[in-house]
């Protein structure tokens, strides 16, 4: 069985996880401390509002630390295909954060938005707040974003993009506080309710899309059509069908099929999966893959089960052959869904000319008698002196 991943990349994805997030944390700790002490103080219900925000910010960054650690793990006893999935969870419990932060903030908004006479007037300070928040929150953005792409990391993509909608909602809480400083205070609570429906949403679609790769989710169209071109390909594979991805953590696994030629050997048939597997493992979208071969088409032909095995047919055809006085050096059965074929290398002693030999083996008889389509012999090579 081959490594899911490559350690080297593997331990820096991790490492970037940690560091990215890190900062995060003690960015979030400075920007909350200071937007829900200046937003009581100035009396900005929107800025205490993206102060809260941003505390769920420090929930969700200590969450992707804890699942970053144990996504790294190894493939153990209990987790036979890794713990890539932790990452996924993380952002489903993520999503749902979100939706009670933002569902609380909204709540809030509303409450302020009915009882507008106890609105009281915003100070100039929750403006300068708000305007570091929005700059500090942009460069955090496109800090993870950029390591988050590098290392191909789906959960820390999450986490950027809620860094995006955070400087989205300090945004809306300056222009909220701008309108409140110019006598219409009803612009604050609205900017505060904005923020709330804001962080909602962006819950929803964190936890939407985790429940789907929890639901094993498939590669979209694009990405499984280049795994099937990967497959289609590979010398020897004459089709490809059944092909099926599911997401798993930052990655997928695939199933095939791929279709050979029905007379080759096994091991070959074989090499030609192995190969076909290979070309698809290199594709940093996929974790693992499982390649099935198939000597012909099993979606449009039912396979022969009904045949009767090898063991079966192989005892049968020595005891008609050696009634003949012949004995097979080899037999090789190719169960089709149009029937049984048969190739046999007989001994090299049998000293019969072609014709004699014929004559003795009556291959029409023995179709009939085995109910094969074919049945073909050969001659083998004497033994070398």
């Amino acid at each position: 069985m081959s490594t899911f991943s490559d350690d080297a990349q593997s331990a820096d994805k991790h490492a970037v996880a940690r560091k990215s997030t890190l900062v995060s944390i003690v960015l979030n700790v400075v920007l909350a401390t200071f937007q829900i002490v200046v937003g009581v103080v100035a009396h900005s219900q929107a800025l205490i509002a993206d102060g809260i925000h941003s505390i769920s910010d420090l929930i969700s960054d200590f969450v992707v630390l804890v699942a970053n650690r144990h996504s790294g793990a190894s493939p153990d006893a209990d987790h036979n295909y890794g713990h890539s999935r932790y990452e996924t969870v993380a952002s489903l419990f993520l999503g749902a954060i979100l939706i009670a932060v933002g569902i609380g903030m909204l709540w809030r908004a509303g409450d302020r938005l009915v009882n507008l006479e106890n609105i009281p007037a915003v100070h100039f300070s929750a403006l300068i707040v708000a305007l570091t928040v929005l700059v500090s929150k942009e460069a955090l953005f496109r800090y993870m974003l950029r390591e988050a792409r590098r290392v191909r990391s789906a959960m820390l993509v999450a986490n950027a993009w809620h860094a995006r909608s955070d400087a989205a909602s300090s945004l809306v809480v300056a222009i909220g506080i701008v309108g409140s400083l110019a006598g219409v205070r009803l612009l604050d609570p609205i900017a505060a309710a904005i923020v709330g429906f804001m962080v909602a949403r962006m819950g929803w679609t964190f936890g939407y899309d985790a429940l789907q790769d929890l639901s094993d989710r498939a590669l979209d169209t694009a990405d499984t059509a280049e795994i099937r071109a990967l497959l289609e390909a590979t010398p020897g594979v004459r089709d490809v069908h059944d092909l099926r991805t599911r997401k798993m953590g930052d990655a997928a696994l695939v199933d095939a099929h791929i279709l050979v030629d029905p007379m080759i050997s096994v091991s070959e048939g074989h090499y030609i999966a192995e190969t076909a597997r290979a070309r698809v493992l290199r594709d940093p979208r996929v974790l693992d893959a499982l390649i099935h071969v198939d000597p012909e088409n099993d979606t449009a032909r039912r396979p022969a089960l009904a045949l009767p095995p090898r063991a079966e047919i192989t005892a049968r055809l020595e005891a008609a052959l050696a009634q003949r006085g012949l004995h097979p050096a080899a037999i090789n059965l190719h169960y089709l869904s149009t029937g049984l074929e048969i190739d046999v290398t007989l001994d090299a002693g049998a000293g019969d000319t072609d014709a004699a030999l014929a004559g003795r083996l009556d291959v029409d008889a023995l179709k009939r008698q085995f109910g094969a389509r074919r049945i073909g012999f050969t001659r083998g090579l004497p033994a070398q002196a």
